[in-house]
């Protein structure tokens, strides 16, 4: 009964086709009783279809040929905080609760078989999180993931990786590259998030991203310059693989060190992430 109220409620709100896109879909707040954690890809990068809302991931989920899937699992979680509030964790904290660890390949993370590539140097641990501003789960994520680069411990590095599997991901994605390339990642990463979700601006188009990077300071000509460069073209293609590489069915999404792979649903909620994916971080120093 309540995976039909659920299922019901939820079916209500959400409505998306190929006429009406995924990024003009008024988003509810998660309600924290039943916490949606985890967006899925279609297995075409390119596929366009219909949202749906299930309690509980089909086991062929990544192979779903209907479009993009939003799941919804039970979990007793409490707003997140701030990035400086309680309930963060710290990668300079990282801990294992015995000389395995706490938590167990194939039930709480993914091991990538063979390790894949990382886009940090090789004497660097590198933590990956695969995002996109559309995501409400990678919206409330987002400050926490800050905490772990503004605290990272030396030999480790914290990265951000857009997903890109259909063509409004993409836009998105040129978006997080030219803030970088412009060096405004920083400032505006934040506010392109609230942009989306609190302003209600799907940013669907060059135009509407290149009106909001003019109102953070950003002038048109850098904008274009950015946008256009072959630098930022390039990031775009190497966020498409190592998202293949990645196997990436889904955000957000931790990769560590191009090794393991981490989820909402496998670890049990987002803050239950960061711990997983600090274990391994120790795994990863433990080993070299």
């Amino acid at each position: 009964m309540r995976t039909i109220i659920i299922a019901a409620a939820l079916l209500a709100l959400v409505a998306c086709s190929q006429e009406t896109p995924p990024a003009q879909v008024d988003q509810p707040a998660p309600d924290r009783g039943e916490e949606a954690l985890y967006a899925t890809a279609p297995t075409d990068a390119m596929t366009t279809g219909d949202v749906q809302v299930v309690e509980q991931a089909p086991e062929d989920a990544a192979h779903s040929e209907g479009g993009t899937l939003v799941t919804e699992e039970a979990i007793d979680e409490p707003a997140p905080a701030t990035a400086s509030g309680p309930g963060v964790l710290q990668l300079a904290q990282a801990r294992s609760a015995s000389p395995n660890g706490q938590f167990r390949e194939g039930r709480h993370f993914q091991r990538l078989s063979p390790s894949q590539p990382t886009s940090s140097g090789p004497d660097t641990i590198e933590v990956a999180e695969v995002f996109w501003y559309g995501c409400p789960h990678c919206y409330e994520f987002e400050p926490f993931v800050r905490n772990w680069k503004d605290n990272a411990p030396d030999g480790v590095t914290v990265v951000g990786i857009p997903a890109t599997w259909n063509p409004l991901l993409v836009l998105h994605a040129r978006a997080y590259y030219t803030a970088e390339f412009l060096g405004v990642l920083d400032s505006v990463h934040r506010e392109i998030f609230r942009e989306y979700h609190e302003r209600r601006n799907p940013l669907d188009s060059e135009g509407r991203i290149r009106d909001f990077f003019i109102s953070q300071g950003v002038s048109a000509e850098d904008f274009d310059r950015g946008w256009n460069s072959f630098n930022v073209q390039s990031r775009v293609q190497r966020a498409e693989q190592l998202a293949r590489r990645y196997r990436v069915t889904g955000v957000p999404m931790i990769v560590v060190n191009g090794k393991y792979t981490v989820d909402g649903r496998s670890a049990g909620g987002l803050r239950q992430m960061l711990d997983v994916a600090a274990e391994l971080v120790e795994r990863e120093k433990a080993a070299r």
